[in-house]
């Protein structure tokens, strides 16, 4: 059934006494647009919604539209993997924002990114392959794509958030409208251009049918009309970076942690904090420490502030949620990438400014590819920083450190420490989940203890 028909037969199955055949019969025979324009959009019954499911594809986006799409809570998909695909040769998508010399001036720095990832995969493949002779058990075929997934592990870091990907997903009409609602907002014009698709999907019959005997009908007709922006949150994004930059004092520039794991015991506090960390470029923990010791009125002042341009359509800001962990993280935005995926946890990111630096895989050198791959990182963050904002960041290749906050209870922070480091994960992810078990055992010594975690010199190269 279309999925606005689904939502429909599943809505009034729970409310008569019928069967689910008697329930869909009655649907056949009635509108399904006309029940939830009364009952979602204008009675505000949103887990209706929850009950028709799509399934999306999209196709030839970038990396950062790929991470955006993902960002949903309640999102179940698959995307692109870097470590089993080649893509030097995949070219990459220009953000709609550049035109004329800085478009130009983008597709030299990216060409010349990909052109140092080829280079840097051959040099990290042929380095392996000297230090892991295959086993006399291993098939050749299999050793080969072994070996290769490791030289991609290296040569991703030169990927950048420009490189195309496609991405399938599956999530409820309730899920989608959302995605659409905060695409029409996005700062990035690649995404407003997808939320305009995606509503336009939406009001069409599907590109791929399973049953073609069976008539064509609209996939979310109702959602495709009242789907709008989202300006409650990026409204509240730029009053509250107002606030912040009037406010707050200088900022302490000591030595940044790569994992810092805070537990907030003042919840106004951890939720001013949490506001504030996005539209800053602070700590967690410094945020919170200066929030916990502000009076009443202060903290009230930035949450009424953030709440100010809500509507009853608006749910409440993600940063009124929390977990009982912060996890405060500089790492790599490759590795954000594949830890961004975990939904039992809400996460949040600082502006992709490229500061931070760099990190360099310890094969990079042991291949003696240092000298291309730093010329290579080194030569993109000069041209990112010349080119405009927003737009520049598509730029920024998977290797750049960036701050992100994962917040959580204890048993998602079990899940990934003890998932994300096993000796089949990427290396850069794989220390990360090692540290957060660390940081547990040094804040929680009862919890951490139970982290089933394995140590990142524990290695298995030929495993995948």
């Amino acid at each position: 059934m279309p999925p606005e028909k689904s939502a429909y037969a599943l809505a009034r199955y729970s409310r008569s006494p019928d069967s689910i055949r008697e329930s869909i019969d009655w649907v056949r025979t009635h509108d399904s647009q006309k029940f939830l324009e009364s009952f979602y959009f204008q009675y505000g019954h949103a887990s209706i919604a929850d009950l028709g499911h799509t399934v999306i594809c999209f196709e030839g986006i970038s990396e950062l539209a790929a991470t955006e799409i993902e960002e949903e809570p309640l999102w179940d998909g698959q995307a692109k993997s870097s470590r089993y695909q080649d893509f030097s040769t995949s070219g990459f998508v220009t953000p709609p924002e550049l035109a004329g010399d800085p478009a130009a001036e983008f597709q030299q720095s990216g060409e010349a990114l990909l052109a140092a990832y080829t280079k840097v995969q051959k040099a990290a493949f042929d380095c392996l392959c000297d230090r892991l002779p295959r086993p006399a058990e291993m098939k050749p075929d299999a050793y080969q794509r072994n070996i290769a997934a490791r030289a991609f592990d290296v040569a991703r870091y030169l990927l950048f958030w420009a490189v195309p990907t496609n991405v399938g997903q599956v999530g409820s009409i309730r899920t989608l409208e959302k995605q659409i609602r905060r695409f029409k907002a996005s700062e990035y014009a690649e995404l407003r251009g997808l939320a305009d698709e995606l509503a336009e999907a939406c009001a069409k019959e599907p590109d791929c049918r399973w049953d073609l005997n069976s008539p064509a009908e609209a996939l979310a007709p109702t959602l495709a009309r009242h789907a709008d922006a989202d300006e409650h949150t990026s409204t509240a994004r730029r009053k509250l970076r107002r606030w912040a930059e009037q406010n707050l004092p200088p900022a302490h520039r000591g030595p940044v942690e790569r994992v810092e794991l805070t537990r907030p015991i003042h919840v106004p506090a951890d939720i001013v904090a949490t506001l504030l960390y996005p539209v800053t470029d602070r700590p967690f923990h410094d945020l919170y420490e200066m929030a916990a010791g502000w009076s009443d009125g202060l903290r009230k002042e930035v949450i009424d502030l953030a709440l100010s341009s809500r509507t009853r359509r608006d749910e409440i800001l993600s940063g009124f949620r929390g977990g009982l962990y912060a996890y405060d993280m500089t790492i790599d935005i490759g590795a954000y990438r594949d830890l961004h995926r975990h939904r039992r946890c809400q996460k949040f990111r600082q502006d992709y400014d490229g500061r931070l630096g760099f990190d360099t895989p310890a094969l990079v050198a042991e291949s003696g590819a240092t000298e291309i791959y730093e010329a290579a990182m080194r030569a993109a963050f000069d041209a990112m920083h010349a080119l405009p904002v927003p737009g520049a960041e598509y730029l920024l290749p998977f290797g750049a450190r960036s701050r992100f906050l994962f917040k959580m209870d204890f048993a998602e922070a079990e899940y990934i420490s003890r998932l994300r480091s096993g000796v089949k994960g990427h290396f850069s992810y794989r220390e990360i989940a090692w540290e957060m078990k660390c940081r547990m055992e040094q804040l929680e010594p009862e919890l951490g203890r139970l982290i089933d975690a394995t140590p990142p010199w524990v290695e298995d190269p030929l495993k995948r």
